[in-house]
């Protein structure tokens, strides 16, 4: 059996050494009654194309360029991909996974983001693919929640965690 954490078993583990989470924002805010929003800290376009094989030996990821928020500390998109960083740091234990989905209010402007399964062991500042459908593009605030985080107890911790190549990116 799994669970999924509670606000309060949020609350209590983002006290822990690391963090379940850190660099959040405005914790009363963020944390859910079954997860935490991450926010915005960048966006960025693609630039190149990328590639994937059967081995890392074929693994090529894009290229990005940042986008520049105004002095307002928005940026407006046009209809396109983007890669977007999170502000905060996620700190799993093992015996935990997380998925995210986007917030509603997101779709409901015509914009969705895709995430992948954050692994039991994984620490790092994450990223994820941010698709602005709207023909009319999308106006984004730096710190805007845009996702939330739901985390979930395995049935055992895991033997391995995480240790890919995104094992402590972006801190």
């Amino acid at each position: 059996m799994f669970s999924i954490l509670s606000r309060e078993d949020i609350l209590k583990m983002l006290g822990a050494t690391p963090p379940l989470v850190d660099n959040l924002c405005d914790v009363q805010q963020q944390v859910q009654p079954n997860g935490i929003d991450l926010t915005l800290k960048e966006v960025a376009l693609f630039s190149s194309p990328g590639s994937l094989g059967r081995g890392n030996e074929n693994r090529v990821l894009s290229s990005t360029a940042p986008l520049v928020f105004d002095g307002l500390g928005r940026v407006d998109l046009l209809p396109g991909c983007y890669l977007v960083t999170y502000n905060e740091v996620v700190n799993l234990p093992k015996n935990m996974m997380a998925l995210a989905m986007p917030r509603s209010s997101l779709l409901r402007c015509g914009v969705s983001i895709h995430n992948a399964v954050w692994d039991a062991g994984y620490s790092g500042r994450s990223q994820s693919l941010m698709v602005v459908y709207n023909t009319q593009g999308f106006r984004l605030y730096r710190d805007a929640r845009i996702v939330q985080m739901v985390l979930f107890f395995l049935s055992r911790e895991a033997a391995q965690g995480y240790h890919g190549m995104f094992q402590g990116e972006n801190i």
